[in-house]
């Protein structure tokens, strides 16, 4: 139904999630619509859309919120339909990106609008953190709202499954994490669970953090750097042998997630929006127990390092409801909406004056370690690396997921590298 009503969005009919049409005309008591774009209908993280949603009314009523989200882990199918939609200058009146590289190409084609004017009234640059706003900007110029900090670098796994291989708790190491999943597998039990070609892609720049290290993972992408390099070599193998424990790829990130919380598979690598499915109740997770049903660590080798991306909300060219689209970013900046928002999602706040007391358990937890620990971007959502990068990284993981070839797979990702990074 999400990725119908997101088809929907695109087409001239201009609908409300009711399906009654909305003119914005002056008189009576109709309402300007705002389409608001994401990737957000998966449980935790739609409870967040929606909480944060429900503050967009409120303090709005002269619009109505259309939500024209597109289902899809990570935003693939979202991006696919965004580019006509802004390729037809049809754009939304806001969609979700994420902050860093992947929001350049929409810069270099003219297609975003500047939002220094609103960071300057909202007063913003006092309450982000330097290092966001200078990855959201370019050439001086903000053209995004940061709305929350993920972490990609999570090893989540069951205890119960780990106490019958007879492995004391998470693995430190890649090649720790080689043998305890040679230990699950003579259990019966799924080593890894992996969900459609884009958690692949996220499991690989996991693999390659913890078997290349902070410092020579960042160095990859800049100009110059090594993908043809022995370093690289040897983290593709070592990704290779940890495939082979892999179970059958699931639709998408939840599902090989609930396999772990069910005691079918032992761990997967996945973002901290998993917390939020894992942890929320029934109606919107899994309503499973941390530390009990499932636990979690940094993925091995990458203890120290904090692998982060950030979601975000955009102004583009064009938007019909310019004032309602200024209206909902003045929302997903504010402490009440991100305070509403994170907790939900399983994410921690952009804004350095959140309310501690509403992240605990793992969220506490990442706040401690976004505040003390190395930094390292991520590949598979968008501080890293570009588009159309990310579009040659996924075809060459893709292609890899049926020939088992690393050394294509070194040389797909080396050409990459050389077409997409000056």
């Amino acid at each position: 139904m999400a990725g119908l009503l997101g088809l929907a969005a695109c087409g001239g009919g201009n609908q409300t999630p009711s399906g009654t049409q909305a003119t914005g005309a002056a008189g009576g008591d109709s309402k300007k619509q705002v389409e608001v774009f994401s990737w957000w209908t998966g449980p935790g993280e739609a409870d967040g859309l929606k909480a944060m949603r429900e503050i967009f009314e409120k303090q709005n009523t002269q619009f109505t919120f259309f939500d024209a989200a597109v289902a899809g882990g990570s935003g693939d199918k979202a991006k696919a339909l965004l580019k006509t939609k802004l390729d037809g200058n049809q754009p939304p009146d806001t969609f979700q990106g994420h902050a860093g590289a992947e929001l350049q190409g929409y810069i270099k084609d003219g297609k975003l609008e500047p939002l220094n004017s609103l960071y300057d009234e909202l007063k913003l640059k006092d309450v982000f953190p330097a290092q966001l706003i200078e990855q959201i900007s370019v050439d001086g110029q903000i053209y995004s709202v940061p709305v929350n900090i993920h972490r990609s670098n999570v090893l989540w796994f069951n205890p119960a499954i780990l106490k019958e291989a007879g492995l004391a708790g998470a693995p430190k190491s890649i090649d720790e994490f080689i043998a305890a999943l040679e230990k699950v597998k003579a259990t019966g039990k799924i080593p890894l669970s992996i969900g459609s070609e884009w958690t692949v892609a996220h499991l690989l720049e996991n693999v390659m953090l913890g078997s290349m290290g902070t410092d020579a993972y960042n160095a990859l992408f800049k100009p110059g750097g090594n993908w043809a390099g022995p370093e690289v070599t040897t983290a593709l193998q070592k990704f290779a042998k940890i495939m082979e424990y892999a179970g059958d790829p699931q639709d998408d990130w939840q599902p090989a997630a609930k396999q772990v919380a069910d005691g079918q598979a032992a761990f997967n690598i996945m973002g901290d929006w998993a917390y939020g499915y894992f942890h929320n109740p029934p109606d919107g997770g899994l309503g499973k127990a941390s530390k009990t049903d499932f636990d979690w660590a940094p993925s091995p080798g990458t203890e120290g390092t904090y692998m982060w991306l950030s979601d975000s909300f955009t102004l583009p060219k064009g938007a019909k409801n310019r004032d309602g689209a200024l209206a909902w970013l003045k929302v997903a900046a504010s402490k009440e909406g991100q305070d509403a928002f994170n907790p939900k999602k399983g994410s921690i706040p952009a804004r350095k004056d959140a309310d501690t007391s509403l992240y605990t358990d793992y969220l506490a937890d990442a706040l401690k370690d976004w505040g003390g620990n190395k930094l390292a971007g991520s590949i598979q959502h968008g501080v890293s690396v570009s588009q159309p990068h990310l579009a040659a990284i996924g075809e060459a993981v893709g292609l890899f997921m049926g020939t088992k070839d690393v050394a294509g797979l070194q040389k797909a990702l080396d050409d990459a590298a050389k077409a997409n990074i000056q």
